[in-house]
């Protein structure tokens, strides 16, 4: 029986992570990196911030906005050492390193998230 790639899943997670990054940040680094520091829009207190934080679809919602993207990065840049470096020899020290750190960083925005109290 032949092994199966996992590359489609990478691809996948690749392309959701585009897909997340070009719609949901640009809002979030407009809203929270120049309306409400500039005051163009009233920022919300630390109260109602963290009520929103709490409700488990909006940490279901932030998941998604942390994990993908790395994913995102984990892909891109593994492809950009592989082929646009050259380093093709190591490639699969690459790809542990690569998908490694985001899955780090998706268990660590997994247990930040979770244990917001």
């Amino acid at each position: 029986m032949a092994r199966r790639s996992i590359e489609p899943l990478l691809w996948s997670l690749f392309s959701a992570g585009g897909v997340v990054s070009a719609f949901f940040m640009p809002v979030l680094i407009f809203l929270f990196g120049i309306a409400f520091p500039l005051g163009l829009i009233e920022a919300p207190g630390f109260q109602s911030i963290s009520e929103l934080i709490k409700h488990p679809i909006t940490r279901l919602v932030l998941m998604v906005v942390c994990i993908f993207p790395l994913f995102h990065w984990a892909h891109r840049f593994r492809f950009t050492l592989y082929d646009g470096l050259q380093i093709k020899h190591l490639n699969e020290v690459i790809a542990v390193v690569c998908y490694g750190g985001a899955l780090f960083g998706t268990v660590l925005a997994g247990y930040l998230l979770w244990n917001i109290g």
